[in-house]
């Protein structure tokens, strides 16, 4: 399965069976309280029942990601950080060692080849610090590879297009 995760709806047109788009912003996800129910109380599902519920096992059983979300203090904008907190489910409280470093073990997470569409800075140093964090990130999420790329916001619809233009042809 493929999925596109937005901060804002975009025109993707027509998909194939296999990928779903999400528009994280028509969707009603409260923040993550820290309470760990995930891990102790009902392990793997989220206590809170919100529209959160449906999206992380969507990006847990993805292949492929692609996340469109606006850069704001080289951080992803609230909505997708909010949703992306919201995915510890599908990581379990225990720790493995990964490249010298603690992280969760994943819950049935499948390998992600994963492309994130930022946009909304131009701004060098702020592009770097979203990379770091990209880079921390994606050996939370599982990615096996990713890539990011900046876009202005104008040129969103377009850069969706080739990337979904990109996973038909590999």
């Amino acid at each position: 399965m493929n999925l596109i995760m937005s901060d804002k709806p975009l025109d993707v047109g027509l998909l194939d069976d296999a990928t779903r788009h999400v528009d994280l912003s028509a969707l009603k996800i409260a923040r993550c309280v820290g309470c760990f129910g995930c891990w102790t109380k009902t392990p793997g599902r989220c206590v809170i029942r919100d529209d959160a519920t449906k999206v992380y096992p969507l990006i847990a059983r993805s292949k492929r990601l692609l996340y469109v979300s606006r850069v704001k203090f080289g951080s992803y904008d609230s909505v997708m950080k909010t949703m992306l907190e919201r995915a510890i489910p599908v990581q379990q409280a225990f720790i493995r060692i990964f490249h010298g470093e603690t992280h969760h073990v994943q819950r049935a997470v499948v390998p992600k080849r994963a492309t994130i569409l930022a946009y909304g800075t131009t701004d060098a140093g702020e592009q770097e610090l979203f990379r770091e964090l990209v880079a921390r990130n994606a050996r939370n999420m599982n990615f096996a590879s990713y890539e990011i790329r900046f876009v202005a916001e104008s040129q969103l619809d377009e850069a969706v297009k080739n990337v979904l233009e990109q996973w038909k042809r590999s």
